[in-house]
């Protein structure tokens, strides 16, 4: 019923230093820590810590065993520094890219390799501490031209901005093409813009500075040259209190800032990035999964289910029944009906797990994989996460 299950920090260069461990209060290594994966996918599978002889070793290998599929990745993530822009793909858009690539022969390990497997990634995240804070979605026309308007009262030039000012005058596709098109008003109106932020910050201290002057000012800093940094004046800036959630489904855009949250998406790496990035970037494929449609961030509220239980449950459609996975938050004493295989991970306190006469300790920094739908009934006080899918998807 009950399995402890393993894994080891991804690296990334703009994870946390000790990042994981920090949030898990597991031991330190002292290296970046950018996310730990729990779920089945090839590039990270997550391994069981006690091995039985004959029986699976990872949940790649439970899958296999089972004839089974999990419909979700859920991720530990600890970012320091911006993560790239990007979007992901639709169902029938990633199996139709995967398939192409496949055909043109590109390894699933190449850099220019956009689709490394035929599955989307729709995914929202929780912030685990106040401060979390994301670009996610374009803003409004009418806002991003207020962003201007600040920058022009800031001494950046009309003249610089003009070229801007006439793209969002075609809506938001036109201005993407414009601020990704490499012309040298880009990197003019990037120069103005990053001087006259610098000068803003310079005069106002970083506390007290215009947040999109403080803004540009990290960007500028962290991605040198990067035209991302246009592009994330589109976007709308969040910052996000402990237990507040985003959602990014199918060909939003989105980026990480800095904060640790808990991921739950669908079992893919398919990533679409457009700026603040080394690694590579396909703009033409990137427009071509992108929803421009513009209006606030897509804030996901917490739904109260059961007395210190809460459930972030996205849709798309009024059912909700597209979205293969919910995340449940657990604080206290519960019986949860969860429908399928899930993956629990304690990030503060103590708790006991019991189902089919099964027993487990989930302690801070403990995940677990409960292998089949069960009643559950939980003890103990502190934060665990439940990885699951809604009723009806299994």
């Amino acid at each position: 019923m009950f399995t402890r299950i393993r894994n080891e920090p991804m690296d990334y260069a703009w994870g946390r230093v000790d990042g994981v461990g920090r949030v898990l209060g597991t031991p330190c290594t002292g290296r970046h820590e950018a996310e730990l994966w729990l779920g089945a996918h090839p590039s990270s599978p997550s391994r069981r810590i006690d091995v039985v002889p004959g029986e699976w070793a990872d949940l790649l290998g439970w899958e296999a065993a089972r004839g089974q599929h999990l419909p979700y990745l859920m991720k530990v993530l600890c970012a320091a520094s911006p993560l790239s822009i990007q979007a992901h793909p639709t169902p029938e858009q990633a199996r139709a890219g995967f398939e192409r690539e496949e055909v043109l022969g590109i390894p699933r390990s190449a850099l220019e390799r956009n689709y490394k497997d035929p599955n989307a990634k729709p995914e929202l995240i929780v912030a685990l501490e106040d401060g979390f804070e994301a670009l996610c979605g374009f803003r409004s026309i009418r806002a991003t031209r207020a962003v201007l308007d600040s920058f022009e009262a800031a001494g950046v030039a009309p003249a610089r901005l003009a070229p801007l000012r006439r793209s969002l005058d075609g809506g938001v596709r036109e201005a993407f093409r414009w601020v990704l098109g490499g012309s040298g008003e880009v990197a003019d109106l990037m120069v103005a813009l990053i001087s006259a932020a610098r000068a803003a910050v310079a005069g106002a201290g970083a506390a007290q500075a215009d947040e999109q002057a403080e803004l540009v000012t990290r960007l500028a800093a962290a991605y040198p040259g990067d035209p991302g940094l246009l592009l994330a004046l589109l976007m709308n800036h969040v910052v996000l209190e402990a237990g507040e959630a985003i959602w990014m489904p199918a060909g939003n855009v989105h980026a990480y800032l800095r904060g640790d949250g808990i991921e739950l998406m669908g079992p893919s790496d398919n990533v679409l990035r457009g700026g603040l990035t080394p690694k590579h970037i396909d703009i033409a494929e990137l427009e071509r999964v992108l929803d421009f449609t513009s209006g606030p961030a897509p804030m996901l509220g917490a739904v109260p289910v059961a007395p210190g239980v809460v459930s972030y449950r996205p849709r798309s459609l009024g059912s909700g029944r597209d979205v293969s996975f919910e995340l449940l938050s657990v604080t206290e004493a519960a019986r949860l009906e969860l429908p399928g295989a899930s993956i629990a991970i304690a990030t503060d306190g103590a708790f006991e797990l019991h189902a089919g006469g099964a027993r487990e300790d989930v302690r801070r920094g403990t995940a677990v994989f409960i292998e089949q739908a069960a009643v559950v009934r939980i003890t103990g006080r502190g934060r665990l996460f439940i990885a699951t899918s809604p009723p009806g998807r299994q």
